[in-house]
């Protein structure tokens, strides 16, 4: 019994993906839900399970085909044997005597296209048309008065200009390597560019100060670890610190949707993850329900399902914020781009010693820049700067996450 191997549901809003490659091939044998093809999306790349066991009969969709959600990619034969060497053909039987040809069929009269009847030729006269310009539906093609009306009165599309000479081929060197960019690779840079061409975006700056989230996570990781099993990292106090300034600051939780202004009174945060296909964002959904262990052991799972590929559509979605870390490539400052259609997204730093006048003093401490690229057309100035001071707060008086103030 033959069974279909169909393309799975991918998520909201996302209906095609793209077959990155098959893992068998044809006539090979295949396990129930053993892997047999992946496909990349435009978020994620997702493997799909064979739904039955028995030998991989066909493969309809080779590998870089562009499939639809449902489509029928390949088939199994249920309970089949891998398949056997094929035997050697028989010799071909001596071809039978070809049957005379059939006389063949009489030209039919042409028709007289081109032709117009008397008032169909005046009014084309008078228009500056000939009769080939207009398609006739009299006698044998003839053009009447009655096309000619319908012609002037919907005139088709003018001719598409001559498209310009083709470019001089690049002269390529034997040192460099041409690679196909991978559809989520694709994806990004249309997204990216759509931030750019749709959104005022702006980015505004602050500093914070890390002393005292240095001391707090110092005095309390090996004990928080030993507890929750989870190591005490830098983003949970980050995380909670953007939902209490989104908190003071809903414009930057919110959205534009055509001509209305979307405020949420939730906070999804995504954390964007770097993974060798490109850079994803999963979501911490309801983050302002979460404890520190709760994004701690979120952000780990998330990000290593990430980076092997096993995430969801699903977890992708939904964001209504995003944090980026360029911190830990070595980033001083950045500029981060708009993941739409949100219409904040916080950029953290390197951590890096710098001099500080503090108390008429100049003492060294650890300093990160922040960055807040945001939506002008949604969030002022104001609101912007307002939303780094309150999130600067939170981190240089950690305290103040946990009272909620």
């Amino acid at each position: 019994m033959a069974v279909e191997i169909k393309i799975p549901g991918l998520g909201d809003s996302v209906t095609e993906a793209t077959i990155a490659k098959w893992f068998k091939k044809a006539g090979e044998a295949v396990a129930a839900d053993e892997p047999v093809l992946e496909l990349e999306t435009d978020k994620v790349t997702m493997e799909v399970n064979a739904p039955a066991a028995g030998v991989l009969a066909e493969i309809l969709a080779d590998d870089g085909a562009t499939v639809l959600v449902g489509q029928v990619v390949g088939q199994i034969e249920a309970g089949g044997a891998a398949a056997a060497p094929a035997p050697k053909p028989a010799a071909p039987a001596a071809p039978a005597p070809a049957p005379a040809p059939a006389p063949a069929a009489a030209p039919a009269p042409a028709k007289a296209a081109g032709q117009a009847l008397p008032a169909a030729a005046k009014m084309l006269a008078e228009n500056n048309l000939s009769a080939g310009d207009v398609s006739g539906t009299g006698k044998d093609g003839r053009v009447t008065k009655g096309d000619v009306l319908a012609f002037l009165e919907n005139p088709p599309a003018a001719a598409p200009a001559p498209a310009a000479a083709p470019a001089a081929p690049r002269k390529e060197d034997p040192r460099e390597e041409r690679v196909k960019m991978s559809k989520l690779r694709r994806v990004i840079a249309t997204r990216l560019k759509e931030a750019q061409n749709t959104a005022a975006m702006l980015t505004t700056f602050n500093e914070v100060d890390m002393t005292a989230l240095f001391a707090a996570r110092k005095t309390y990781v090996e004990a928080f670890e030993k507890k929750h099993g989870v190591r005490l990292g830098f983003m949970s106090f980050f995380v909670k610190a953007a939902v209490a300034a989104l908190k003071a600051i809903p414009a930057v939780n919110a959205e534009i949707a055509g001509d209305e202004l979307i405020y949420k009174n939730y906070y999804n945060i995504g954390v964007a993850v770097s993974t060798p296909t490109g850079l994803i964002v999963p979501v911490l959904r309801d983050a302002d329900q979460m404890s520190f262990a709760d994004v701690e052991k979120k952000i780990a799972e998330l990000g290593k399902r990430g980076r092997d590929g096993k995430i969801s559509v699903d977890e992708l979605q939904g964001g209504t914020f995003t944090i980026s870390n360029g911190g830990v490539f070595g980033s001083l400052l950045s500029t981060p781009i708009l993941n739409p259609p949100q219409s904040g997204i916080l950029g953290m730093h390197k951590v890096q010693d710098r001099p500080m006048a503090v108390n008429g003093q100049v003492v060294i401490r650890p300093m990160m820049y922040l960055a807040l690229s945001y939506d002008h057309r949604i969030i002022d100035g104001r609101e912007a700067v307002t939303f780094l001071v309150k999130l600067k707060e939170g981190i240089e008086d950690p305290q103040r996450l946990l009272f909620d103030i």
